[in-house]
């Protein structure tokens, strides 16, 4: 007797990563971005990795905020270390909103959105950025002015309201006229120190 119940469908190889890749874009779409965003507890799209925003213009450091005193804007969630920040936030938060939806901003400067850390970061003019790192941060403060601009110019023409993923690929394969390595970054960075032009740091 055969059984009523329906043979399980088989995915052709690599299906199961076409579907995955699929969804990731859609919930992507479903939110203005991108973000660099992380999930913990019942925050799916967590900023900073939970690091209070506030706290960089407050308190001059990073500090990791407390679940219970969080807020969403622009379909992401932030956590704050106290009340009295989550108020500051809630008032102005693109005040305190990391520029370049909390990406390294060196990246940026390349029109690829990837990494970022909240321990590394500065504030500039009032905005806070955040880095991949020492290393990223030190290549982009190397011509901090020049670095700005490209990367704002970068963020408003191609990487702000994309798919970050399509984004990220698409300019790792078709890079910038004024790519950099990693390699090329840190030997003009040793170069510039060694010649005086810049300090450590």
């Amino acid at each position: 007797m055969s059984s009523l119940v329906p043979n399980r469908i088989r995915l052709p190889a690599g299906a199961a990563l076409f579907v995955a890749l699929a969804l990731a874009l859609f919930a992507q779409l479903s939110f203005a971005g991108p973000y660099n965003t992380s999930s913990e507890g019942g925050d799916s799209r967590l900023m900073l990795r939970g690091h209070d925003p506030v706290a960089y213009f407050t308190q001059g450091r990073h500090v990791p905020g407390r679940p219970e005193l969080h807020s969403q804007h622009e379909g992401v969630s932030y956590r704050f270390a106290s009340a009295q920040n989550k108020a500051l936030f809630d008032r102005e938060p693109a005040r305190y909103a990391p520029q370049f939806g909390g990406f390294c901003s060196n990246g940026i400067v390349y029109g690829i959105p990837w990494g970022g850390d909240p321990d590394t970061w500065k504030i500039v003019d009032g905005r806070l950025y955040i880095f991949g790192g020492e290393a990223s941060k030190r290549y982009f403060l190397m011509d901090e002015a020049k670095n700005l601009q490209l990367a704002h110019r970068y963020w408003r023409d191609e990487v702000d309201g994309s798919i970050g993923i399509v984004q990220r690929f698409w300019r790792l394969i078709w890079r910038v006229p004024h790519y950099k390595s990693g390699r090329q970054l840190e030997d003009e960075y040793q170069r510039r120190l060694k010649a005086g032009e810049i300090k450590a740091g």
